[in-house]
């Protein structure tokens, strides 16, 4: 079972022009995301670098060829330099924060795009996949960006978080609207 929907489905049989559209998109999403952990953090004084990580690689690649799962994570932002729990928290939540942004963007522009056509599928797509990139990531565990936000200000974590899983709700539920 695929979380896609049903007309991004059809479209993904029949298109090869939409397939590779969601993966530019797809990729857009995740280097856009690292690249802002980077500049944020650099603005803050601090080295940073991307760094390929072998399981994420190996998940991402797996990924690629699976039905049931699309993971996108071949590596992270690394960071080093003498920062604060603010400074590493304005770093990490700038990733998240960036996919809300363009969840929002992307969101928007199914009410300007005309829903016949494929570009309709397209965003709305890259709208429910960053929605999933920002929840995801300000999940409040281990090296996930949520848990230095957290660590930060749990204020702060907690309005980002409850935002990004309303945002995703609200895309669900147009997806919801929109395929019966």
């Amino acid at each position: 079972m695929s979380i896609a929907p049903a007309g991004a489905l059809r479209l993904l049989g029949s298109q090869p022009e939409v397939v590779i559209m969601l993966m530019l998109v797809f990729t857009a999403s995740f280097l856009v995301h690292e690249i802002v952990h980077k500049l944020t953090a650099q603005r803050y004084g601090l080295w940073a670098e991307f760094r390929l990580i072998l399981w994420g690689a190996l998940i991402t690649l797996i990924s690629i060829i699976s039905p049931f799962f699309k993971i996108i994570s071949p590596g992270a932002v690394m960071i080093a330099g003498v920062a604060d729990k603010e400074t590493i928290g304005k770093t990490a939540i700038s990733g998240p924060l960036t996919n809300m942004v363009i969840c929002v963007g992307s969101f928007a522009l199914t009410f300007i795009v005309p829903s016949m056509n494929p570009l309709f599928d397209v965003v709305l797509l890259a709208a429910t996949f960053n929605a999933f990139i920002a929840a995801f990531n300000l999940i409040p565990f281990g090296m996930f960006d949520g848990w230095k936000v957290f660590q930060w200000s749990k204020l702060v974590w907690a309005l980002a978080f409850i935002s990004s899983i309303a945002i995703a709700f609200e895309i669900f539920t147009f997806y919801s609207i929109r395929l019966f």
